[in-house]
Formats: structure tokens, sequence, C-alpha cells
């Protein structure tokens, strides 16, 4: 994994983590328009429209900027495909912060996921000296806990019927990975 600061990228061996352009809100909103992204997501709203990914893509600069929060544009190293999205909020008095992703449905299964939580890790490890990186899934959605599992974070324990979405509760599934160096 190699991060520029300079362009705020992060380069894997597939992939570019970079931020995100107005440019792809088309993109974004494409991808995110699927009701399978939906279930597996805590705050992306449905049907998502090219509204709600022109309010979302231009407070990036500033978050990332003021170390609030990174999200990244997980794209294919070689062609640009935009293929989800990567971020880091920054919970900077505990040294920590909590990872989310989202991957475009016809992606998924390619280990892109996986590959990019992996660079956010060590971004978080290395270049931002967080202690801990954590990240929680619905207990309905197990394919992303295997992505934290491959990237190398173990589970904590779970909130049951934590969450209210679509009128049920669901539990979510706590993971976490405390820094080696630490």
């Amino acid at each position: 994994m190699l991060y520029n600061p300079d362009n705020k990228t992060i380069t894997t061996e597939r992939l570019i983590l970079r931020l995100f352009s107005i440019d792809d809100a088309e993109t974004v909103t494409s991808l995110c328009n699927n009701i399978n992204i939906y279930r597996g997501t805590l705050g992306l709203p449905y049907p998502y429209n090219i509204e709600n990914a022109l309010s979302w893509i231009p407070t990036h600069m500033e978050n990332f900027d003021n170390n609030r929060s990174y999200e990244f544009a997980v794209t294919d190293q070689i062609t640009g495909e935009l293929y989800g999205c990567m971020g880091l909020q920054n919970n900077q008095s505990h040294r920590n912060g909590e990872a989310g992703y989202w991957v475009g449905e016809p992606y998924w299964g390619m280990g892109i996921a996986t590959e990019a939580l992996r660079a956010i890790i060590d971004f978080a490890f290395t270049h931002k000296e967080y202690h801990k990186v954590y990240a929680s899934h619905y207990a309905s959605n197990p394919a992303s806990g295997r992505v934290m599992q491959k990237a190398g974070m173990h589970c904590e324990g779970t909130q049951t019927d934590q969450v209210l979405k679509d009128g049920r509760y669901e539990t979510l599934i706590l993971y976490g990975i405390i820094n080696p160096s630490a």
C-alpha cells in the first residue's frame, strides 16, 4: 500500500483509492440506487438520486483537510472504473476510527472491498497513527463480516436490535483491529 499525501491517493495491488470528484456523481448514483446496497448499509438513502451524490461529494475535501473523515472512491488502478467507496471516520481524542464501505453489486465477490479495507487500515495505522480501527455490519449481511475478517479484523461482539431499518430491528456485529505497533 502506498499513500500519496500530495494528491490524497492510496495505491494497492489492483486499486487506487482517491477522493471523489463531482464527475463521479452519475456513477455513484447508478451504483447506490440499488436495493441490495441500501439493505447492507447504515446511512445510504433509497432510492438514491443524483442530488444525494451532488450534496455528498463536495463535503469530502473539507472533512479530509480537517481530519474529520476520509472518503475514498475505490477505483481500478488501470481503467479508473469506480467500484465503490471506502470511508474512515476520525475520532482524534481516542486515536481510533470507524471504517465503512460499499461496493457496487456488479463488483461483489472480487475481493475489492477486502483490498480497500486493508488499505484504509494501513492508512489509519501508518499515516494517521490510530490505535484502533473498528467497523460493524448487519447480522443479515454476513458477507461484510467476511470482508472484515479477511482484512484482519476480529469480532468483538454484537449489539442486538441496535438499528431500526425499514420497520424492523437489525443486530450489529462489531469488529476491530488494534495497531500492531501500538
